[in-house]
């Protein structure tokens, strides 16, 4: 078994920090925009009076970082080739996303808003798995040339990991002579709406509360009559663009969907597969950024005369948190080299456990690692003027954003007690009743 990386992605590496110091760095630098990073970045990312939203200003530094990664030819690095990519794998990707996380706050990576140089879109992997002939015809063009704008509508009001208890339905209606859908029902933390073009809207369309099946996504124009944006909601990390959507007899023509009708579910679990492997891996690489600053100012910090570093205190809390994080990033690579050699609608069937363990696992840690960290650097730790209190605050959402921690145990503890997953058919042929277990398809912002 080999776990050294491939020479050719090595040699990216490199080229993507080649890129960062001459392109990203000075960008960074340039008209005082390092007040989005430093001490003021919370200020300065955020119009207060206008409920809270993204500043224009720093939408626009977010927007100018991608177009330059995209015209280098980093932006769409993980996007399959036949839709413009360079087929970068769950791998290659878990490794870049930790390797630019572990760089700390910068142009080059905030997680805040999902930004990257190398860009982490679950929709254009979703679209080509699931999106029928017709469907690709229609939208694909739209979608790669980023003119296809979606927020992701699962979550409700009374609805969070119960996803299939939503009371958001969909019915089928002729309007003028043509056929169509009609929805009713309110989202919550529909993210991107003050830019979306569309939004994902997922209903339901058959079956009853529990059921997995019934429940059709579908993409509805922004500025559809009857969508509108009740508030956005302030968070813990701002700025928000987290709003409550209401849907208000909205009509969409019949084939305004993705997919299959009934089949819905199929591409929430296609998103979070994506998204929680890749999340996990930023985590995992904002804990080793917490854990050497916080090494290095040991090292450097003298009180009563000799380093913070010669303590035990200090030594073994950072020792179990290093610990973990080797650990930690085995169980990411390995899992992630497992997506890769599966097609992608196993996944579920197969490693969602395994995808479940890394995600919950590194938002832990990378929480623990940022507290670890303040607490080492004494009050200057504290303050905005280090980055701890920011990875703490943004990567905190993630304990409940990908799937709470609970339900993802829940997953994991489902396929270890054959309740699901491939040990279901094992307890089955030893005469064990498989009782039937409803996954749950945890809503998200």
């Amino acid at each position: 078994m080999d776990f050294d990386l491939h020479p050719e992605l090595v040699a990216y590496l490199a080229e993507l920090d080649a890129f960062i110091e001459a392109e990203i760095k000075p960008l960074e630098q340039q008209d005082d925009n390092m007040r989005f990073f430093d001490h003021r970045r919370e200020y300065e990312r955020t119009d207060w009076e206008a409920g809270g939203l993204p500043k224009k200003e720093w939408e626009a530094l977010l927007g100018e970082a991608r177009r330059r990664a995209d015209a280098a030819g980093h932006l769409r690095f993980g996007w399959p080739k036949e839709l413009g990519g360079k087929g970068g794998t769950q791998l290659e990707l878990a490794v870049i996303r930790e390797h630019l996380a572990a760089k700390g706050l910068g142009l080059h990576n905030d997680l805040q808003n999902e930004h990257s140089i190398v860009g982490n879109n679950p929709f254009i992997l979703m679209f080509k798995e699931f999106a029928t002939n017709a469907q690709y015809d229609r939208d694909s063009e739209k979608l790669l040339a980023g003119q296809l704008r979606t927020g992701f509508g699962l979550t409700e009001p009374e609805h969070g990991s119960d996803a299939t208890f939503m009371d958001t339905t969909a019915v089928r209606q002729d309007k003028d002579g043509k056929p169509g859908w009609l929805i009713r029902g309110e989202k919550m933390w529909t993210t991107g709406m003050h830019v979306a073009t569309h939004v994902m809207v997922f209903a339901r369309t058959s079956g009853k509360d529990g059921d997995a099946n019934g429940i059709t996504c579908f993409i509805v124009p922004a500025d559809t009559p009857g969508v509108k944006i009740e508030e956005y909601l302030w968070t813990f990390n701002m700025p928000t663009d987290h709003p409550r959507v209401s849907f208000t007899d909205v009509w969409i023509p019949e084939d305004s969907y993705w997919g299959q009708i009934d089949q819905g579910l199929r591409l929430g679990q296609s998103f979070v597969h994506q998204n929680r492997i890749r999340q996990a891996a930023s985590s995992l690489g904002a804990a080793v950024y917490c854990i050497e600053e916080s090494v290095k100012y040991a090292r450097a910090r003298k009180p009563f005369g000799k380093a913070l570093a010669e303590n035990q205190a200090i030594q073994w809390p950072l020792v179990e948190l290093s610990t973990q994080a080797e650990m930690l990033r085995l169980l990411i690579r390995k899992t992630a080299w497992q997506m890769d050699r599966m097609e992608h609608k196993e996944i579920e069937r197969q490693i969602s456990d395994k995808v479940s363990m890394c995600n919950y696992w590194a938002n832990r840690l990378v929480c623990e690692a940022a507290d670890r960290a303040m607490q080492v650097h004494g009050g200057i730790g504290y303050s905005r003027h280090k980055p701890f209190e920011h990875i703490y605050r943004h990567h905190r959402r993630y304990r409940i954003t990908e799937g709470s921690e609970e339900i993802q145990i829940r997953k994991v503890a489902a396929y270890l007690f054959g309740y699901a997953g491939p040990k279901r058919a094992q307890f089955k042929e030893a005469g064990i009743g498989a009782d039937e277990y409803v996954q749950p398809v945890p809503a998200r912002p």
